[in-house]
């Protein structure tokens, strides 16, 4: 078995390769990946149920094992995003900018690879194609390093999309996944100072602490997604109740589900009783602050953690506000900058939600579900920053990229 810093030295030497890979032949690449997890549907399907067996011995939370679980479909879906990849831009070698000095030298700055993209992520085998993807269509390598809980799934996963890789003619070793699963892995990746360009975390809060605790390699956080939906006043009802029923339910242990709900006090003695009588009959279980429970007093009471929770499971958190203003501040004083949405006919109140909100993703009359990378037309996505630097929102191929100048003259010389 490779150890870590053997794993980093061979993504280091297939990312000089990837980098200067041709868009047909990465494309190829990626049809051929595609191909590949449908030719080899069964064998993903029975390594996965090794791994969800073992999760449900365990008493692994029904949250948990949705994530796992790979079905045809799942694995079908998997196969799409590659090859939406595929149909995106190239974004290496795209000039971003470019000028002419008065000295005669041209200037253009110019997209390129980041080099080796290493992502450490829990229980969910559908990352290890769509980072597998991503990073090749950008030019980078990338380390895959899941959690043991999806441990049969990911070998397998990447046993195929590498073989594929050598019958398209693009290095191997682009893709590799650490098959140990013990926290000294990890650690040894987070410090693999000098061998990764870009570490990507995706898994919960113990993860996310132990990246800022121990990294010393960039990294981008990709945090919890305690998500809002705002029901202004001047909410039509009906769209306002498919957006809540869709924004909780749909798939409620993904991280742009939505956690709470705000409501504008206006409309809240009509509307709001309806809508968790839907979200209960749903089963979804409500917590309420004091005016909620007034109007719909099978609620329980919500407290502060309730505001800051992300619940990941059919649970939501309510309150009653009073203004626009309220609907804001308690957005940014318990949201985590993920996904949030207002629910309005008020261009104004629209537009002052979406600019005073501080969040990756702002959608007006739309679920936060959108708030995805492939829903955003990425293809795929490597996950979603919460912070500012250097990517925001979900991450497709051009914030897989960094930038260089590249600088033409005739001659010139500084005096």
């Amino acid at each position: 078995m490779s150890t870590v810093g053997e794993i980093c030295a061979k993504a280091r030497e297939a990312s000089r390769a990837s980098a200067t890979l041709s868009t047909e032949v990465k494309d190829r690449a990626l049809g051929a990946m595609a191909d590949a997890l449908i030719e080899r549907v069964g064998f993903l399907v029975e390594a996965n149920a090794e791994d969800v067996s073992r999760a449900r011995e365990g008493s692994a939370s029904n949250t948990v094992i949705d994530r796992l679980t790979l079905t045809e479909g799942r694995i079908a879906s998997m196969s799409d995003g590659l090859r939406a990849v595929a149909r995106q831009p190239d974004p290496v070698g795209e000039v971003v900018g470019g000028w002419k000095r008065p000295n005669g030298l041209l200037i253009e700055k110019v997209r390129v690879p980041l080099g080796v993209v290493a992502v450490i992520y829990e229980a969910r085998p559908n990352v290890t194609a769509d980072v597998s993807g991503l990073c090749l269509k950008s030019g980078n390598a990338t380390i895959l390093r899941g959690s043991s809980i999806a441990l049969s799934s990911n070998r397998a996963i990447v046993d195929v999309l590498r073989d594929a890789l050598s019958t398209a003619g693009a290095p191997k070793d682009a893709i590799q996944l650490i098959p140990d699963s013990g926290r000294e892995s990890a650690i040894e990746l987070m410090q693999a100072k000098g061998s990764i360009d870009l570490l990507v975390p995706r898994g919960g809060k113990d993860l996310i602490q132990a990246i800022e605790s121990n990294a010393t390699v960039p990294f981008i956080i990709d945090g919890d997604g305690n998500c809002h939906v705002y029901v202004d006043r001047s909410a039509d009802p009906q769209m306002a109740t498919d957006i809540v029923v869709n924004a909780k339910t749909q798939r409620p242990s993904v991280c742009n589900a939505a956690e709470t709900l705000l409501v504008h006090e206006e409309i809240a003695d009509k509307w709001l009783p309806g809508l968790l009588d839907d979200l209960s009959a749903a089963g979804v279980e409500i917590r309420g602050d004091e005016r909620t429970r007034s109007l719909w007093p099978e609620a329980s009471a919500a407290t502060d953690e309730d505001w800051g929770t992300e619940y990941l499971d059919l649970k939501i958190a309510v309150r009653v506000v009073p203004s626009l203003d309220d609907a804001i501040a308690h957005v940014n004083r318990w949201g985590t900058s993920n996904a949030d949405a207002i629910v309005t006919q008020d261009v104004g109140a629209a537009r002052r939600f979406t600019t005073e909100v501080d969040s990756g993703s702002v959608f007006v009359n739309a679920s936060t579900r959108f708030s995805d990378g492939g829903e955003f037309g990425y293809g795929a996505e490597i996950g979603i920053s919460t912070q500012k630097l250097h990517a925001r929102g979900p991450m497709g191929l051009r914030e897989l990229t960094t930038t260089k100048y590249v600088v033409w003259g005739e001659g010139q010389v500084r005096s």
